[in-house]
């Protein structure tokens, strides 16, 4: 049983740990995973426009990305997204397509060898298309690349609807488009691309696009951001750049915006990211780790925090999306997108200060009322008729990626019940939004009730745990809706007793928790892999501060089955080993990512948490040399 020292010991480093992480400029940016995948599409983008322009201007990038790229081949001869996850052959089949258009296959016949019998062993092309199934937000890009390489033919690739996004954005979701709502810049370019290699039979559909194809390049023009990436993602942004050239456009301006982007964005290991930051997310999850416990501390009341945070606010409509003024996007960088979790994550953080109404000025609680009432409404506005919250776009219902989810819903859910209640107070200036609030949560419960899983879990969106047979996450997604319930003091229901009761069923050996395979694959995953499913820090902090939110109900043997999370998270704090990440991240349509933040903060979410609940108090004076270390 961890002890009260230990506990606060731990808080207190912890703490320090990301308080040490936070930017000069006063909030968190982290750090992503670097990603075989999004390097390996870079070097397929810039190879490609360099042959087309007779230049060698990237030629010492593309030298530096292979040089990363083909050091990250796993034992069974495939590639993964980070050098943390199994082979899957999406991103096998673009280094394949990188090496062939960098002209450099002679270079590593034994890799190529061990990667082609993979491959052939995952399917093909018929892999490709298996793996994403309806959805061809991704399986038309891959193959795209893998026929501007010569690998496939481009009767293999499915014509996109380009001319579709000549129509306004707001008929575009009841359409039901083969992609998603944030993959309009691929549809535009790749729809292109394969329109130049061969146009349809059809002649009313061949003259429709005929004559679609400038208005759509323009769209493009208008979509693309000043960074030059589109959502600042690399693979997204060199799909968009390769399709471009192969559609006899090398020198369009959006080409050379992306090639500027993705010059810009190589590291200096010669790898790629999947996204050049998540610094709006990662630093609402820091500032609502930090006020769980001393929520009055001056790291939880720094101006200079809070104007960032109301500074990332979009407050005019999206070229991208269409969506209207008041959500948040991942990053304060050009490419972000407003969407559903980002915008709970902050309003959760205003939340916060707000509450420190004896340390805020009253401009400063008027600021954040505004902000907090524009991103209630664009949330309201955002809900799906089945009551639950998707993350860009209301109606884009039929694809997965689209669809609304459980962990968002839950997070906008929190982000109603707090802001419902401080509205609250002014109750005669609130009565219209309130009604509506208390409509949403009303529905949002009845979508999380349906979602629930037989055996008391929750699936979530953008989380996976890559062990799990059908790579989701159900310990990030129940864990996240437990605390929508703890939150609105709906613990006692049946529906959380059972998914409490579910979470501590998923309990390794070891303490933690962390999703394994059936025992008779552990074995497979040893030998040809060199991974093994484990517990991870993320997802034991994530059930640990979900369950220690019934910690005065708890029966004797539920407090020991916490106490052995507990103990196992305060060894890896000890030890140092509590920052080794995880991949966990969903990126876009099933691209995983780890992110150096998510420990720190899940760790500290669950420590604080267990202090909390278990009322030890962190002396003033050890709160303030922490932050001054720092």
């Amino acid at each position: 049983m961890p002890t009260d020292a230990a506990l606060q010991a731990a808080f207190l480093r912890v703490r320090s740990d990301l308080l040490a992480e936070k930017k000069s400029e006063g909030h968190w940016e982290g750090k992503l995973s670097a990603s075989a995948l999004s390097t390996a599409t870079a070097i397929s983008a810039l190879s490609i426009l360099g042959k087309a322009t007779s230049s060698t201007e990237d030629h010492e990038l593309i030298e530096r990305g292979l040089t990363w790229l083909t050091k990250q081949q796993n034992p069974d001869g495939g590639f993964g997204d980070t050098d943390r996850n199994l082979s899957n052959i999406a991103t096998s089949m673009l280094v394949k397509s990188a090496l062939r258009l960098a002209e450099v296959e002679d270079r590593y016949p034994e890799l190529l060898n061990t990667l082609d019998s993979y491959l052939a062993k995952q399917g093909g092309v018929e892999g490709i298309r298996k793996r994403y199934g309806k959805d061809k937000t991704f399986a038309v890009p891959i193959l795209t690349n893998a026929a501007l390489a010569g690998l496939v033919d481009w009767k293999e690739v499915s014509r996109l609807p380009f001319e579709m996004a000549c129509l306004p954005q707001s008929w575009l979701g009841p359409l039901q488009l083969p992609v998603v709502s944030y993959a309009l810049p691929a549809l535009i370019a790749i729809g292109l691309v394969r329109h130049e290699k061969g146009q349809p039979l059809n002649p009313i559909t061949r003259i429709i696009r005929n004559q679609a194809m400038q208005k759509a390049l323009a769209k493009l023009v208008e979509i693309q951001p000043t960074s030059g990436g589109f959502l600042e993602a690399t693979p997204l942004t060199s799909f968009v750049a390769m399709s471009l050239v192969g559609a006899g456009r090398a020198e369009h301006p959006v080409t050379e915006r992306c090639a500027d982007f993705l010059r810009d964005s190589i590291r200096e290991d010669g790898s790629w990211p999947i996204d050049t930051n998540l610094a709006t997310w990662v630093t609402t999850l820091s500032v609502n780790a930090l006020a769980i416990h001393a929520p009055e501390s001056a790291e939880c009341n720094d101006e200079t925090l809070w104007d960032w945070v109301r500074s990332c606010q979009h407050l005019a409509v999206h070229p991208y999306t269409g969506a209207a003024p008041g959500g948040w996007a991942w990053t304060d960088l050009s490419g972000g997108v407003p969407d559903a979790d980002d915008t709970s994550g902050a309003l959760l953080a205003l939340a916060h200060e707000s509450c420190l109404q004896d340390q805020a000025t009253p401009e400063i609680l008027a600021k954040n009322e505004q902000s907090a009432l524009l991103g209630i409404q664009w949330l309201l506005n955002l809900q799906n008729r089945d009551g639950g919250w998707p993350t860009f776009c209301r109606g884009w219902g039929t694809l997965p990626f689209d669809r609304s989810s459980t962990d968002i819903t839950a997070h906008a859910i929190r982000a109603m019940l707090v802001w419902q209640t401080h509205f609250q107070e002014n109750l005669a200036q609130h009565v219209a939004i309130l009604d509506r609030i208390e409509l949403a949560i009303t529905a949002g419960w009845k979508y999380l009730a349906k979602q629930q899983k037989e055996d008391g879990s929750w699936f979530p969106l953008w989380f996976g745990n890559q062990f799990h047979v059908e790579e989701a996450n159900p310990i990030y997604g129940t864990s996240k809706v437990l605390l929508a319930y703890r939150d609105a003091g709906k613990l006692a229901c049946e529906t959380a007793t059972q998914a409490r009761d579910w979470l501590l069923s998923q309990q390794q050996i070891d303490g933690g928790w962390g999703n394994a395979p059936v025992s008779e694959q552990i074995a497979t995953y040893k030998n040809e892999t060199n991974f093994a499913p484990q517990s991870s820090i993320e997802e034991t902090a994530l059930a640990l501060e979900a369950l220690l939110a019934f910690e005065k109900t708890q029966t004797d043997e539920r407090r020991a089955a916490i106490d052995r999370g507990l103990d196992w998270l305060l060894q890896q704090i000890e030890s140092g080993c509590y920052r080794r990440c995880s991949p966990i991240g969903f990126y876009f349509a099933k691209l995983w990512y780890y992110e150096k933040l998510y420990p720190l903060v899940m760790t500290l979410s669950a420590v604080a948490t267990a202090c909390r609940e278990r009322a030890i108090s962190i002396p003033d004076d050890l709160l303030c040399s922490t932050a001054s270390s720092n």
